[in-house]
């Protein structure tokens, strides 16, 4: 029984059993320092373990179920991590239909892993998201003023309703952040201003390499 319950308090802790880091806006997220842009090529989070090329980035842009991982085993993670070039937050999902305290939750577990991993030396790049106009009023919370931050707009474009949405949170972004560089995954929508630095998804990489070939 002492076993279970032990089990249980740390599982249940969120890693406030080992760190708590000062927050900052209404719901204590952890700050993350800004950082200038260092040219680098990126690659997803589920090829770092096993990449032989450490002068690269790592970005999240990935299924949330591929990187839950960082979250529950930071320490571990983020030595690995830490031998890269440079990090992007976890990018743990925010749903618009999902409840508010779920949303808070993760960019709670997004802005820890970050600041963790900003004590052991690692450069990170806050990656930026929001849900709908409410989520303006903490979704921001903890991100940098003036430095490198990173989006994606892959999923966001396929309809007039999200695309409003992605566009109404970048202009917000802008305003409030006023980033020296965005990293842009996805499609750049022409509307999007900022010092952009487009960075591919994958699959448009595949597609580049299946017409090489032909």
């Amino acid at each position: 029984m002492g076993l279970i319950m032990g089990y249980e308090l740390t599982r249940f802790c969120e890693n406030t059993d080992e760190v708590i880091f000062e927050g900052v806006g209404k719901y204590d997220i952890p700050a993350i320092d800004p950082e200038p842009f260092e040219p680098c090529e990126f690659i997803s989070f589920n090829y770092a373990k096993t990449s032989k090329r450490k002068d690269c980035g790592v970005h999240f842009f990935i299924h949330d179920y591929q990187f839950e991982r960082v979250w529950r085993e930071w320490k571990r993670y983020g030595a690995m991590l830490s031998e890269f070039s440079a990090v992007m937050t976890p990018d743990f999902s925010i749903y618009t239909d999902w409840p508010k305290a779920l949303q808070i939750y993760n960019h709670y577990r997004k802005h820890f892993v970050g600041a963790y991993l900003q004590t052991i030396g690692v450069k990170v790049y806050p990656t930026i998201s929001w849900s709908d106009k409410d989520s303006f009023e903490w979704c921001f919370d903890g991100e940098p003023v003036g430095g490198t931050v990173c989006v994606s707009s892959v999923g966001t474009q396929r309809s007039k309703e999200t695309k409003k949405l992605f566009l109404d949170g970048y202009n917000a972004m802008i305003e409030k952040l006023n980033p020296e560089t965005i990293i842009f995954y996805g499609e750049v929508p022409k509307e999007c201003m900022g010092n952009i630095v487009r960075i591919k998804p994958f699959q448009d990489k595949f597609r580049e390499v299946v017409t090489d070939g032909r």
